[in-house]
């Protein structure tokens, strides 16, 4: 292992980012975790992590999460995993304006802003390792998720233009791109779903049915779900390695749309992503 770094990450409640936490503590960096919710932030300090409250969709939230990181951190940060985002489901006709404006301000603006304000750290420095956590979704849509798609997608466009216009500051961008891993994301998909989607007004309500019913299904809903050490994996190479990778692909079907992604017509792909549920 190289020497130990300091590393901010965002969304640690639950899931990838907690899981992630974890391993990298347990290779002796630092990592600082950041949660949404008071309770959620408390949990974790007693669990033994320097843990701040942080809201991306809140941007007064995310200055004073920065201020509390560069006291805590003396302005040295080496690493920042973008791991807080949320899936909202439902058709696009089904969107409305805010609904999306609240998935973009969450899983991109707060992002971008968020990163925006350690890049000049970053550069005094000399270095650093900023990382995304994108999808499969970021690089081919998929139906009923048109939303989460769309920030995805936003998110690769910016991390790719940010890794030309950072060329030569010794700071490196990496995407992780996961297919489906386990985690409370559905879960959590399902109440935004519940939230801002009313299926009953729907032209899709009869497709919503089988959705509410994947969505609150226990255990993996769909074939070869990793469990987050496999995320924390790849985070930890790009951590790590001296020549970190521009992008790690987790799961079978990140692989397989990759491929089909880059030989496939369009209309071939999109008759396979129509028989995706």
């Amino acid at each position: 292992m190289t020497h130990a770094k300091t590393i901010f990450i965002t969304g640690c409640s639950t899931g990838i980012g907690y899981t992630t936490a974890i391993e990298l503590q347990k290779r002796g960096h630092r990592v600082i975790c950041s949660a949404r919710k008071p309770d959620d932030v408390s949990r974790l300090q007693n669990a033994g992590f320097e843990c701040l409250l942080l809201d991306l969709a809140d941007s007064a939230s995310i200055q004073h999460a920065v201020e509390q990181l560069i006291q805590l951190t003396d302005s040295k940060i080496d690493a920042l995993f973008n791991n807080g985002a949320f899936g909202q489901p439902g058709a696009v006709e089904d969107l409305s304006r805010e609904t999306l404006r609240n998935q973009f301000e969450t899983n991109f603006f707060g992002t971008h802003e968020l990163t925006n304000l350690l890049i000049p750290l970053m550069r005094e420095q000399g270095h650093g390792r900023i990382i995304y956590n994108s999808s499969i979704l970021g690089f081919v849509a998929m139906k009923y998720r048109g939303a989460y798609n769309a920030s995805k997608f936003a998110l690769e466009g910016l991390a790719d233009t940010l890794r030309l216009e950072l060329r030569g500051t010794g700071i490196h961008i990496a995407l992780i791109e996961p297919g489906p891993i386990e985690s409370d994301f559905r879960k959590n998909a399902f109440a935004m779903y519940q939230k801002n989607i009313d299926p009953s007004n729907s032209y899709h309500r009869e497709t919503y049915q089988a959705m509410e019913a994947r969505l609150q299904k226990q255990g993996p809903a769909a074939p070869f779900t990793l469990p987050a050490t496999a995320v924390a994996d790849k985070v930890i190479h790009a951590l790590e390695a001296k020549k970190p990778k521009y992008r790690y692909p987790v799961t079978v079907p990140t692989h397989l749309f990759s491929w089909l992604k880059r030989f496939l017509p369009t209309a071939w792909l999109d008759k396979i992503l129509i028989s995706v549920e």
